[in-house]
């Protein structure tokens, strides 16, 4: 049976063609799965019976099994999900003061290496689907709807690299985006790429008005390639030239992201090195503090260095944020309680 979450309005009013029913029928269907939030077939009561155990037979809606999950002090929710063949992965609901932002995975694993993060020690297996993804959504939704709220903005900035999966990721994106199912603006839908250049240069020409931002995590290359691998292949000046065309296509503002590692990437040089070279890009930096992984070893920076940081990319004039910290006290990093759960 197929996923008929990754079916998009076009591709649903095709297989229904095929299924020799009528183009508004897959609108129907479309509208009980993304605006009733319909769970079975059989709830869709506008379908005739025979229309309902026909995709009874061909589809299947819900098909994510929560393994566990985790409820913190703070609201943040982690949900531990195990797909079809048995895979898993991890999805997160963060509270914020302006909505309900979900973390999306978009792999299994992640082959990029870097060497701070809880997603990468266990390499990739497979891609997912854009259907896997818009699950990841549709459960936190059905979690959502008790408490009569709504999923009012995603990132793509779970486990994986987004844009090794680019295709999948952009479909998802369009799905979600659909103002005949879920509705979420394109400006509240935000993908994280550690620098894929070709791909952030293809994102750029897609016409998305949807975010991105860029986990940079170091000031200069020595910093950057003992970090993330990636950055050997797509060095920090390629990547500038990059960004910069991305910005001039879509006139979008572009989020570095930076996780403040104590000694390592925290000092003040390091502030006016990073500075320096977010100088004349439409963006801003949003710093992270680090929730430790265990395996590698690194530690968070102090409060004090953090505002320290901070305070001196204010005086240099460069816009920055600093992230509010989210499940400190469950498995806060990406891919850690996947790790743990199948240790």
């Amino acid at each position: 049976m197929k996923a008929i979450y990754d079916y998009n309005l076009t591709e649903l009013t095709e297989a229904f063609l095929s299924l020799n029913e009528k183009k508004f029928r897959a609108m129907q269907v479309f509208d009980w799965l993304y605006v009733k939030f319909a769970k079975d077939f059989n709830e869709m009561t506008n379908l005739n019976k025979d229309l309902q155990a026909k995709l009874q037979e061909s589809f299947v809606i819900d098909f994510l099994k929560v393994k566990k999950k985790q409820v913190s002090k703070d609201g943040t929710t982690k949900y531990l999900f195990e797909l079809m063949d048995g895979h898993l992965i991890e999805t997160v609901l963060m509270r914020m003061e302006y909505g309900n932002s979900v973390c999306v995975t978009s792999q299994v694993g992640c082959n990029m290496g870097c060497s701070f993060c809880a997603s990468g020690l266990l390499k990739k297996q497979r891609n997912l689907t854009s259907g896997e993804m818009v699950a990841q959504i549709m459960h936190v939704q059905f979690d959502l709807l008790e408490e009569r709220e709504r999923v009012s903005h995603v990132v793509v900035m779970g486990t994986g690299e987004p844009f090794d999966n680019y295709e999948e990721v952009t479909k998802f994106i369009q799905t979600i985006n659909e103002p005949k199912g879920l509705a979420i603006g394109a400006r509240h839908i935000t993908v994280s790429t550690c620098g894929l250049c070709d791909k952030i240069e293809a994102y750029g020409d897609l016409g998305l008005q949807a975010n991105l931002a860029i986990s940079l995590h170091a000031p200069n290359d020595e910093i950057r390639n003992q970090l993330m691998p990636i950055n050997k292949k797509y060095p920090m000046d390629t990547l500038r030239q990059s960004i910069k065309r991305y910005s001039e296509k879509t006139n979008r503002r572009i989020t570095f992201e930076y996780i403040l590692l104590k000694d390592v990437n925290d000092s003040l040089v390091c502030a006016r090195q990073l500075a320096h070279y977010v100088k004349g890009l439409n963006a801003y930096v949003n710093l992270i503090p680090y929730n430790s992984v265990d395996e590698h070893g690194y530690q968070s920076a102090s409060k004090e260095t953090i505002e320290a940081f901070y305070n001196e990319l204010a005086r240099l004039k460069v816009r920055a944020t600093i992230r509010r910290e989210h499940g400190a006290d469950i498995d806060g990093a990406c891919g850690q309680l996947r790790a743990k759960f199948q240790r």
